[in-house]
């Protein structure tokens, strides 16, 4: 059994009083069922499991405004084996995207508040996906409504780096230990330096979705590894033909096909002309979007100046696209890279499977994705926030030199950089600003914590006595 991060997100959402309902989206195969399923098992006395998309009997018991009794009369009459008993029923609603309805009577069960509501889906955020379902099924389910301010959203993504190790056996001790060299600029020793650099191979290669781990725990067999993602990529373009716009649904799968291509130039930025010979932006921006939404890819962004705030300098007209899990980008590359990539022999695609892989470590942080590149040939592959600056990130696969830092370190007055981090084949060393890092360590970046912070006390009525006494003089 896989263990995952979101367990204890899970955890403090049930311990949170008068918590809403949970709904978690994310990539398709990407645990969310398994999961959820775990979760509520070990931690209610009963669960409901309802599956809107192998079960449309189900969806009469949401159809129209109902109030939870009429709710959970209709699914005591369709699962007459469920247990409905206030305070220790989790009901479980898995693709909830396919019933739109049921998504509306979140707010309902949150109003009611008798029992733990836990939603799954893969497609909520692609545009007036449940309108298409209403039209599919041929089903009047009522004004697709989504209760804003009634439920609780959370994304979940494939496998991490770190859950990867635990997946291999990996304790959090060894874990603590380079982390330990990371945080103290020390050089990890040799044999835990070689095993991590090993593993950091073999996640680039089998990925984070957890079918495709479970069999290269099970096989160690990177052509069965190979044959699940084939499954999945099928599975990925058949939900572009089912539920997309007839006008978008080649226009999807070739954005999404043209993603190596994309990826394998010098300037990686996403061109709409190499998805088809003359594509346009007006042809082709939504269905990128569509698979945005669909949590398939995701954007990184490049920015004016290197430097705060990179959203606020972000260019949202030039953009790399990569694929959310490094196992997708690998399944998409030619026959054999997978083999390349454990030889060493990386050849023209190093680039764009070393740059996907940290684009990998940020996204499953929640980080947003940003870049610089100017027509001079200057470019920083990733840059971040840490600790109030905006620090430049370069990805190298081997130890070739980083010609864009030094000239940004070396020109504090105009790009104010101070210091910069560079990934590739090295062990952890110090070169005046310029801290260079195996390429596992990726997953070890620590982010600013945004707005989580605690204000202290004004004295609002001191300043109002003060202000009184003024007016007196």
């Amino acid at each position: 059994m896989l263990k995952r991060k979101i367990e204890e997100v899970l955890l403090q959402w049930k311990k949170t009083a008068a918590h809403n309902p949970l709904v978690i989206k994310g990539l398709r195969q990407c645990g969310k069922t398994f999961i959820v399923q775990l979760f509520a098992k070990e931690h209610y006395k009963h669960v409901v499991y309802i599956n809107f998309a192998l079960d449309a009997d189900m969806f009469t018991a949401f159809v129209g405004n109902k109030d939870v009794d009429t709710i959970v009369l209709n699914l005591s009459t369709l699962m007459p084996k469920a247990s409905f008993v206030p305070g220790e029923t989790c009901i479980i609603m898995d693709e909830i995207q396919d019933c739109p309805d049921a998504r509306t009577s979140l707010k309902s069960f949150k109003l009611d508040g008798r029992f733990d509501v836990i939603a799954t889906g893969s497609l909520l955020g692609v545009k007036g996906y449940g309108d298409k379902m209403k039209k599919k099924k041929n089903k009047k389910l009522g004004k697709n409504s989504i209760p804003v301010g009634y439920e609780t959203i959370i994304t979940m993504y494939p496998l991490d780096f770190e859950e990867f190790l635990w997946a291999n056996g990996i304790r959090p001790e060894a874990i603590d230990a380079v982390r330990r060299c990371f945080q103290e600029e020390k050089p990890v020793p040799e044999g835990v330096h070689h095993a991590f650099k090993q593993l950091f191979y073999r996640y680039v290669v089998v990925g984070g979705l957890p079918a495709a781990i479970n069999t290269f725990l099970k096989t160690n067999h990177m052509g069965q590894v190979a044959e699940v993602y084939k499954g999945i990529v099928d599975e990925y373009k058949d939900d572009m033909v089912k539920y997309a716009d007839d006008d978008d649904k080649s226009r999807i799968r070739e954005c999404f096909e043209s993603i190596p291509a994309q990826l394998a130039k010098e300037n990686k930025k996403f061109q709409y002309s190499v998805v088809k010979k003359g594509g346009r932006a007006s042809q082709y921006a939504g269905s990128l979007q569509w698979l945005e939404d669909a949590g398939i890819i995701h954007r990184c962004y490049n920015t004016n100046q290197p430097e705060l705030p990179l959203d606020g300098n972000a260019d949202k007209d030039v953009f790399k696209v990569y694929p959310t899990d490094i196992g997708l980008l690998m399944a998409m590359l030619d026959p054999g890279t997978r083999a390349d990539v454990l030889q060493g022999n990386l050849y023209g695609y190093k680039g764009a499977i070393f740059e996907g892989v940290m684009a990998d470590f940020l996204h499953k942080k929640g980080q947003n994705l940003y870049y610089y590149h100017k027509d001079s040939g200057l470019e920083l592959d990733f840059l971040i926030r840490q600790d109030g600056e905006c620090v430049p990130c370069e990805v190298k696969s081997t130890t070739n030199k980083a010609k864009s830092l030094r000239t940004v370190l070396n020109h504090q007055e105009k790009y104010h950089i101070t210091h910069a981090l560079k990934f590739g084949d090295y062990n952890v060393g110090r070169e005046g600003a310029l801290l260079t890092l195996p390429s596992y360590m990726g997953f070890l970046l620590e982010f600013d914590g945004g707005e989580d912070m605690e204000l202290s006390k004004l004295d609002i009525e001191g300043v109002n006595r003060m202000a009184e006494e003024m007016m007196k003089d």
